[in-house]
């Protein structure tokens, strides 16, 4: 990926930077509306940065699928990695159109999947990926593995940059995505969170 940041990127919606992050979520009603969803600026966004083989986690996401349908989130996947996933992921799109979406492949599509997206889901270690510091300077909060790259937020200490889980398994991350969710529901800590992610990569 190219050195843009979303202070700069003229291929979304709405450019933004750690001062103006309240200009992000017009990024993500411009993307449901693209999609042909209902613009619900509340609802959580997911993205799938990543893409997905059973390397990076394929497996644990099949086990997660079901209780994200539970959750009131929206989910994007980068369309990109192995057929078997491509072709769970479009089945996906078509049962859940209003819920799951794929994302092309591409630089201008990508950025803006991370544009719009609230958060960014890892299923495996983000470490050292060029998708976890684009997350991060997107304002797309990591949900990861405990690793070093990732301080996990703190809402006593008001610190961190990610909702991190310590084990590979649905339940953790499952549990860390909740977490996320329930800091969600209050813009002004969500805000406060994805200004350290911001902040993070200058």
């Amino acid at each position: 990926m190219s050195n843009i940041s979303p202070s700069t990127d003229q291929s979304i919606a709405q450019r933004y930077s750690a001062d103006t992050l309240e200009k992000k979520i017009k990024n993500k009603t411009a993307l449901q509306k693209e999609l042909g969803w209902p613009a619900e600026s509340k609802r959580m966004m997911l993205c799938l940065p990543v893409g997905m083989t059973k390397a990076l986690g394929g497996e644990l996401l099949e086990e997660l699928i079901p209780g994200l349908m539970t959750l009131p989130i929206e989910l994007l996947i980068r369309g990109k990695g192995t057929k078997e996933y491509g072709e769970l992921f479009t089945k996906l799109a078509q049962d859940k159109n209003h819920r799951f979406a794929i994302v092309p492949d591409q630089e201008d599509a990508v950025n803006a999947m991370f544009a719009a997206a609230d958060a960014s889901l890892f299923l495996s270690d983000p470490s050292g990926l060029s998708e976890l510091k684009c997350s991060l300077e997107y304002g797309s909060v990591p949900i990861a593995p405990e690793c070093e790259s990732l301080e996990t937020y703190d809402p006593i200490q008001e610190n961190g940059v990610a909702f991190t889980y310590e084990n590979l398994d649905a339940w953790s991350v499952f549990a860390a995505i909740v977490r996320a969710l329930e800091t969600h529901r209050f813009p002004f800590d969500w805000r406060t969170v994805q200004r350290y992610c911001m902040e993070s990569v200058k």
